[in-house]
């Protein structure tokens, strides 16, 4: 039996300290706050979108960042472990659009009460209101925790699950780079994943609140190629743009997106040559209407004033005056409407944090250090981050559980 001390209650680690004591080991699991699951609990907008339905191979493709690093963690322990985990915790969920998996109840608070309740029953020794101030490798072969309060912490395996520097008010505030750092290992370039973005353009302002719900956004880098396309939802914010779509685009944006470039395709279920064919029937039934009246069938009501604008064509216009060359030009801002990305929101914002642990220095087989016998990481401390849907909360519980079983 070993001595192990978890550092961080979000699921990673509760997952790794309920799994390692599964095996019959000491454990010690350590969070700084009142509470486990701090982040969790506003994961989702508060309903905690635990993981996505999806085929592993679905995964994969959604990990812009070291995904083939995630191979034997993912099959490990899968998406569908989790739901049966959930399940036999008392947490039914449900599947919803994109494969979104949550909570029946629309809760995160009972995901955490599962996961914590599953700590419990493995035995785990839990401190709360806990701070880790320094860990260091002893000449014996073990690790030496000073926590807050004078108090100290011996251990043979440490398991750091500290999580990123996203949503510090969360606990996130970067320790695990510290201590990761103090025992010889690299922390790759931290920056923002899944962020809103501010634009260069002032209309999107102006839509403050409207949410566009299938449509294509396709993200194109500094250099023009494209990087990201994807149908689904997207939000307009008081800064810029936001949204699902939003977030997982800005996974692909990587290093600085200032002048990146935003398409939106509002109808992408119709060819250039059908939305033509459409404009014509729609202009026909209101061939008496000024341009700016006659699109109410075909858009929201407060986006028609931005497409009026964008099209080059006067809103006074009488539909029956627009000709073919204006037409078309409309048509082309239906099918991308472009934004200019000015830059993203701080990575204090930041849903998830990109950059971490360098996974060239730990295990993909057990997540235990190449440099450092004894030592684990798991969830966001590595240097993997995914796209929305659930995925970065299934990579937490995955690379949790294998660090946890591998000890």
């Amino acid at each position: 039996m070993k001595r192990v001390a978890v550092i961080g209650g979000g699921p990673s680690g509760m997952l790794a300290a309920a799994m390692a004591a599964e095996k019959g080991h000491a454990v010690t699991l350590i969070e700084k706050n009142e509470k486990l699951g701090k982040k969790l609990f506003i994961t989702g907008k508060g309903r905690c979108n635990i993981t996505n339905a999806a085929e592993l191979e679905v995964f994969f493709k959604n990990i812009p960042r070291n995904p083939k690093f995630l191979y034997s963690a993912l099959y490990g322990f899968s998406n569908e472990d989790v739901i049966s985990l959930l399940q036999r915790m008392g947490v039914p969920t449900k599947t919803e659009r994109g494969g979104r998996v949550f909570p029946t109840s629309d809760k995160s608070s009972d995901v955490i009460r599962a996961f914590a309740s599953y700590v419990k029953q493995a035995g785990v020794e839990v401190r709360l209101n806990t701070e880790v101030e320094s860990v260091t490798h002893t000449e014996q072969g073990d690790f030496l925790l000073r926590l807050n309060a004078g108090n100290a912490l011996r251990v043979d395996a440490l398991i750091l699950a500290t999580g990123g520097v996203s949503y510090p008010s969360t606990g996130s505030t970067g320790d695990g780079y510290r201590f990761a750092r103090a025992l010889g290992h690299t922390v790759t370039e931290i920056q923002a994943a899944l962020i809103p973005f501010e634009t260069e353009e002032e209309w999107p302002k102006t839509l403050s609140g409207l949410s566009l719900r299938n449509v294509t956004l396709r993200a194109y880098s500094t250099k023009g190629k494209l990087v990201f396309e994807e149908l689904g939802e997207m939000l307009f914010t008081h800064f810029g743009v936001s949204g699902p779509l939003v977030l997982s685009a800005s996974s692909f944006l990587t290093g600085n997106p200032a002048g990146a470039k935003l398409n939106i395709d509002l109808k992408p279920g119709l060819s250039q040559e059908e939305l033509d064919r459409r404009l014509l029937r729609d202009f026909d039934s209101n061939i008496r209407r000024q341009f700016v009246h006659s699109l109410d069938a075909l858009l929201p009501k407060r986006l028609i004033p931005v497409l009026v604008a964008q099209s080059g064509i006067p809103a006074e216009t009488p539909v029956h005056q627009i000709t073919r060359e204006q037409r078309l030009a409309l048509v082309s801002c239906l099918k991308a409407l472009p934004l200019t990305v000015k830059c993203a929101l701080p990575v204090e914002q930041a849903i998830i944090t990109r950059g971490g642990i360098s996974v060239k220095e730990v295990n993909p087989s057990t997540m235990e250090s190449k440099l450092l016998p004894g030592l684990y990481f798991a969830g966001e401390l590595l240097d993997v981050d995914a796209c929305t849907g659930g995925y970065n909360l299934q990579i937490a519980c995955s690379t949790g559980a294998l660090a946890g079983r591998s000890v």
